[in-house]
């Protein structure tokens, strides 16, 4: 049984919370150790709830589609999920996961108090492994894309560790000295007066950026900043009935980490471009077909576009401008399931604009045959027209 939350449940990533809770009831009922024979039915029946109490909270989900699994479980037992702060943050300009943003509470309590508090200390937070930042990028598709399910190719421009040396910053062979700043420390402290009584603040030193070291040389080619930005061309995989303005993630595409830490994720956002024969609802898809006045009258079958071919459609005797029928399974394929929504026809009568003489008499007689009085040298078809 996956341990990502949502392969638990079987639902998609989009998915509402009534879906959650739907599929939670129905993997609950499975799984319950007083009515299941699976093996390890107990254990499932805990990864069930536990994805159920998480994607149902919306903070809580919010961070776990920003982390992840396994790096959303390992800040829940530090205890810095769910909080005040809310981890992931907003105001993140990649609006994402990782950039090493570690705990909130710990960050503050080692700014204004200079120390480790018992958390291992300033040294190793500002040294551990760090995830780069998340990067965001958008793809648009046609819906025939989106229908069939696409490979596609996409280029971004995003921040990629010096090759020049290796995201040091600087040359192999550049001499290091200790910052005369921080005397190694990788932090300052400033003492300072308040209302309240002194205060004293420590900071990450901005001479040498943490490191304690400085070098006689910067790297040529990214001076200094150990990233510099290159255009990547990447392929991502667009199921099959993906909708506009949902978000693919590709793991570790996203900027280089901190410190041998891995890179962030790339998110990608889908636009799916308007079409000039349908428009989407969800699943289903609507169509506007003309047909002629006696088709409308005798009943016919007609031919409808579909976005992979054409389909018949029985019109029924009788059938008034702007009704509407519904073909079944010709609309948008479910993602990540099966089958297809409809396809919605919604038929609009063609009043003719210019008839030859035998099609002019025949009107006149059905008129006539009516009982209907009228004048055809003022406006009878358009007469027609607006009764439909």
């Amino acid at each position: 049984m996956s341990e990502d939350f949502y392969d638990v449940l079987g639902v998609s990533r989009d998915a509402s919370e009534d879906e959650i809770k739907q599929a939670y009831r129905k993997k609950a009922a499975q799984y319950h150790p007083d009515v299941s024979d699976e093996p390890d039915a107990e254990e499932k029946f805990k990864k069930v709830k536990k994805a159920k109490e998480v994607l149902t909270d919306e903070q809580k989900r919010r961070q776990y589609d920003q982390l992840g699994h396994d790096r959303f479980e390992q800040a829940e037992k530090r205890g810095g999920v769910g909080g005040a702060g809310g981890m992931g943050g907003r105001g993140n300009p990649f609006g994402g996961a990782g950039g090493g943003q570690g705990n909130p509470f710990e960050d503050i309590f080692s700014q204004f108090f200079g120390g480790g508090g018992g958390m291992g200390g300033q040294g190793q937070q500002r040294n551990r492994p760090r995830q780069g930042q998340n990067l965001r990028t958008r793809v648009s598709l046609d819906l025939e894309e989106a229908y069939e399910g696409v490979e596609k190719q996409f280029s971004v421009e995003r921040p990629e560790r010096c090759p020049e040396c290796d995201g040091d910053g600087h040359p192999a062979d550049a001499e290091v000295h200790t910052c005369p700043q921080c005397n190694g420390q990788g932090q300052t402290t400033t003492v300072r007066d308040t209302p309240l009584g002194r205060v004293q603040q420590t900071q990450t030193c901005r001479q040498c950026n943490g490191e304690g070291q400085t070098y006689s040389e910067r790297c040529s080619q990214c001076n200094g900043d150990g990233v510099v930005r290159e255009e990547a061309t990447l392929e991502v995989t667009i199921p099959a009935g993906i909708r506009d303005g949902q978000t693919l993630r590709m793991e570790r595409e996203g900027a280089p980490g901190e410190n041998g830490g891995p890179n962030g994720d790339l998110l990608i956002e889908v636009s799916i471009r308007e079409h000039e024969d349908f428009e989407r609802d969800g699943d289903d898809l609507h169509h506007r077909l003309a047909i002629s006045f006696p088709q409308a009258v005798f009943g016919a079958t007609v031919e409808v576009p579909t976005v992979n071919g054409t389909t018949e459609l029985e019109i029924p005797k009788g059938t008034q401008s702007g009704e509407s029928f519904r073909i079944r399974n010709e609309g948008m394929p479910h993602l990540r399931g099966r089958g297809n929504g409809d396809l919605h026809v919604q038929v609009q009568v063609v009043t003719p604009e210019n008839l030859n003489d035998e099609q002019r008499e025949a009107l006149e007689a059905f008129a006539e045959a009516g009982g209907e009085e009228v004048n055809v040298n003022e406006g009878f078809f358009e007469k027609i027209k607006n009764s439909l």
